[in-house]
């Protein structure tokens, strides 16, 4: 409401001065106005007391250019907000006020107003208490802000206490920030060491499977040095002192076709060793090979040991490895003495005996 202090004619749109004779001002008004011209209040009747007029917004023209505006939806939220905002300026006002009064600065005009105002304020009026308004307010205010109402209560400075309550917020952040980066390097230091201990252990498992190839590789080398010692236990050449006179598949008058065997040539008599632990299937005379011993072997192989001076053994007897079998002579279609070998697998084709030979580890 606008104050009679501050109104004047000037900055009103007062109604303009009406003339009265002094017929009309000697009304029920002659008695106490008489007939002053400048008098611009309304007219009473004669049963109404008599009073001083203060111009007021209903005995007033509207201020031009001032408006009302109509309240629009959805700003409730806005001007309650606004009315807090503005509840809690007054109420720290207040609280001030009240530290003051106090501690003895004397009394501030207007104070008990200041409160009551805020005590009619919606959301605030219930934080002021009707019995001590100053004080209530000031301790809900700061409480709100983040004090405690023992900070409150044991008179610290209210702004230098929610100025430490921001500082430590903001050490709080900084210490927040300062273990997220220090997470944040623990972890790139742990990836970087499991891809370290990953590649260490590629490393580890290529060195170990080239030193399992390398043993496979000297077992094999080991296991084939082993079987050719057995094969050489085992197999044994015919003649321990020879002349390889005639190869196999050679051409000549001796044959009806090509050499089927291998010729040794050595002095008559010289003992006939068994190349292969076998059987004896033939022990006879042979034609044009003379005396032959045919000795079948384990997996079939027949060995044929011909133009024999002699023989040792009967069909049907068991022979090992190195047995003398016969001895060398020149029977049947024989130039001299000479031990006529052929090595027949399954009993069928004759193959190259010095190539068989060599296969069982035999140096020839």
């Amino acid at each position: 409401m606008a104050s009679n202090r501050h109104a004047s004619v000037d900055s009103l749109d007062a109604p303009r001065p009406v003339e009265h004779t002094p017929q009309d001002s000697l009304g029920a008004y002659g008695t106490a106005y008489g007939t002053h011209p400048s008098y611009y209040g309304p007219k009473v009747g004669d049963d109404e007391s008599i009073a001083e007029w203060n111009p007021s917004e209903e005995s007033l023209r509207p201020v031009r250019g001032r408006h009302r505006v109509g309240r629009q939806r959805g700003g409730t939220i806005a001007r309650s907000r606004a009315v807090l905002g503005v509840g809690v300026i007054a109420a720290v006002g207040a609280g001030g006020m009240a530290t003051a009064n106090e501690d003895g600065a004397g009394s501030v005009p207007g104070m008990s107003g200041a409160a009551d105002k805020v005590k009619q304020i919606p959301l605030l009026g219930s934080l002021v208490d009707t019995g001590s308004s100053e004080q209530a307010a000031t301790t809900a205010v700061f409480t709100s802000a983040g004090l405690t109402e023992a900070e409150v209560d044991s008179g610290r400075d209210a702004g230098e206490a929610l100025r430490a309550r921001i500082l430590q917020q903001a050490d709080q952040q900084e210490t927040s920030a300062e273990i997220q980066a220090r997470t944040a390097a623990v972890q790139q230091v742990q990836v970087a060491a499991v891809e370290q201990a990953a590649a260490l252990a590629e490393a580890e498992r290529v060195a170990e499977e080239e030193r399992l190839r390398a043993e496979e590789e000297e077992r094999q080398r080991l296991e084939e040095e082993r079987r050719l010692a057995e094969l050489r236990a085992s197999y044994t050449l015919p003649l321990s002192d020879f002349r390889l006179s005639s190869g196999y598949g050679e051409s000549g008058s001796m044959w009806q076709s090509t050499h089927t065997g291998t010729d040794f040539a050595a002095s008559t008599g010289t003992p006939v060793k068994n190349v292969h632990t076998g059987v004896v299937t033939e022990a006879a005379w042979a034609g044009s090979y003379g005396y032959r011993v045919i000795v079948e072997l384990e997996d079939g192989t027949e060995i044929w040991y011909c133009h024999l001076s002699s023989m040792n053994v009967s069909a049907g007897s068991e022979v090992t490895t190195a047995d003398v079998i016969g001895f060398v002579g020149s029977t049947g279609n024989s130039s001299g003495p000479h031990l006529h070998l052929e090595v027949r697998p399954g009993g069928d084709t004759a193959i190259d005996p010095l190539t068989w030979l060599r296969g069982k580890g035999l140096s020839i």
